[in-house]
């Protein structure tokens, strides 16, 4: 017969548990669509290579997005989730469908105006944001690429209210793998139509196969809805104080998490004043920089958001701190040793992914050296991630909005300073210099806010041992390809080789180093894994 302690602790470990699942789940669908999006992106560099028609679409797809991020999207998600969220708590699901209702109407309305006028502006607005190395033909090719792109500002915003919704109701999976149904209509559509446009116009086919996989990541997430019965109701109610709530949380979300975004941009505006390869070589490094990015550090943060909600609501200060410590532990747990990879690795996986077709050995150096830079900021960006959620949860967006102010002025100041001297380098230096301060400035407000602990200790001391694995593997890594790449050779199957058996090796070791230092974040996740190894159907 179990005790009541024995009754308590698996009370206790109940949520605890759900919640690894729900990161597991969440997180082997991000790495699904992570690939996916690599995998798109090596298709159209084997297209496009890092020319100028590549910079020309990379400039214009970021426009359309920062912009859903300002107005929708991300920023009414954080906003509107804590607000939703509460309302459930309350048993107010009635109110709680209306309050999203009226959202969804007034983003059609907002957005799809604000779409019209992107369309109508796209020959003023785009040249705004090329350098002296785009000529005219540029410029027009960035402007014609917006105005196909811009009806995604409005897919994404009511795309990011839906989604806002499931995850309020712990329903992850739906949300996690549209994107990587996205990824894949995207290489269908841009393979299929690329043939069917003139030369000099086929970047045109990238942009409509992006266009039409917005359209079906929407129905996705929209017919996941049916799991939770939610009824879109044809009204909107102004009168609402939730919903100019929402809108006043948004705000500094927005302004927040637009900086945020402002970054990418602004490594794409201030690369077309080096060269007219430099905005496509870096975003080719931000995707792969963004696999090991997405498949951990945004499931977590993403799962933790409506726990945190949740706890915020109920007060349960104890709760959040044990939330965040034990997120910033396992986002470091993963993203230290994928960004030693990525450094002393940089160069053999550009190769590997990307250069064939157009993308030429001159592209992958320069992508390899954006991606090393990248590499530093990995981990900083993952718990910058987590720790601004924590802050959304609890109704308190002004802080991190200020933070991210003062981490684009950052970048801003770093980049200008490098460009000309270190050229790309230069410029990714600046994001991750931003990213190391705003990590550290997020931190020590939240641990102001959460009673003066944030497990500071137990981290760091976590945190150091996660370093020294990290560099035995890196040097493991780096020694086994260097001597497979010497007696392999270079053709596409001792590429494969080289780097794989590097990357397995020195991820194996790293695993058994970690389960030795008896770090327990590790242990949570050895757990979980073998937990599902053992699980059989019941009889």
């Amino acid at each position: 017969m179990a005790s009541a302690d024995d009754t308590i602790a698996v009370r206790a470990s109940t949520p605890r548990r759900r919640l690894s699942v729900n990161t597991a789940i969440f997180a082997i669908a991000t790495m699904l669509s992570r690939i996916a999006g690599l995998a798109r992106e090596i298709i159209a560099a084997s297209y496009f290579g890092t020319g100028g028609p590549a910079s020309a679409f990379t400039i214009a797809s970021q426009i359309p997005n920062l912009m859903a991020n300002l107005f929708a999207q991300a920023a009414l998600s954080a906003a509107f989730v804590p607000v939703f969220t509460d309302l459930l708590q309350q048993g107010r699901k009635r109110e709680a469908f209306k309050l999203a209702s009226t959202l969804f109407w007034i983003i059609l309305i907002a957005l799809g105006a604000l779409t019209a006028v992107g369309i109508l502006t796209a020959g003023l607005i785009m040249p705004l944001f090329t350098g002296s190395t785009f000529g005219p033909a540029l410029d027009n090719l960035t402007a014609g690429l917006a105005q196909v792109l811009f009806p995604v500002v409005l897919l994404l915003g009511l795309t990011g209210l839906l989604v806002g919704v499931l995850q309020s109701y712990d329903e992850f999976t739906i949300p996690a793998i549209a994107p990587a149904v996205w990824n894949i209509v995207i290489i269908v559509g841009l393979v299929l139509l690329h043939p069917r446009f003139a030369p000099g116009k086929q970047i045109y086919a990238y942009a409509v196969a992006w266009l039409a996989a917005t359209v079906v990541q929407l129905v996705m997430v929209a017919s996941a809805l049916r799991k939770i019965d939610f009824r879109l109701q044809l009204a909107i109610d102004w009168r609402d104080p939730r919903v100019k709530q929402v809108f006043v949380l948004m705000l500094p979300v927005t302004i927040g998490l637009g900086i945020v975004n402002l970054d990418q941009l602004l490594n794409s505006v201030f690369g077309s004043l080096v060269s007219r390869q430099a905005p496509r070589a870096i975003d080719n490094a931000f995707r792969i920089y963004m696999l090991p990015q997405g498949v951990f550090s945004v499931a977590v943060a993403t799962v933790l958001f409506p726990t945190l909600s949740r706890q915020a609501a109920r007060r349960d200060v104890a709760g959040m701190r044990r939330a965040v410590g034990n997120g910033m532990r396992q986002i470091n747990l993963l993203l230290i040793p994928a960004a030693a990879l990525m450094m002393v690795l940089a160069t053999p996986i550009t190769r590997l992914v990307f250069q064939r077709g157009h993308f030429t050995a001159y592209s992958t150096h320069i992508v390899s050296i954006a991606l090393f830079w990248f590499a530093i900021s990995l981990p900083f960006a993952g718990v910058n991630l987590l720790l601004t959620r924590a802050f959304f949860a609890v109704k308190r967006p002004w802080i991190p909005t200020g933070l991210a102010g003062l981490n684009m002025i950052v970048d801003v100041i770093v980049s200008l300073a490098l460009y000309k001297p270190l050229g790309i380098a230069g410029l990714v230096i600046g994001t991750a210099a931003a990213n190391a301060v705003m990590t550290a400035l997020q931190y020590r407000r939240l641990k102001a806010g959460l009673n003066g602990r944030l497990e500071g200790a137990q981290t760091l001391k976590i945190t150091v041992r996660i370093l020294v694995a990290s560099a035995l593997m890196a040097a493991l890594s780096w020694a086994i390809w260097k001597g497979l790449d010497s007696l392999l050779g270079r053709s596409l199957i001792a590429q494969i080789i080289s780097v794989g058996v590097a990357l397995s090796a020195g991820g194996a070791l790293y695993a058994k180093t970690v389960l030795t230092m008896r770090i327990p974040e590790a242990r949570q996740i050895e757990e979980l894994v073998l937990e599902r190894i053992r699980r059989r159907p019941a009889v």
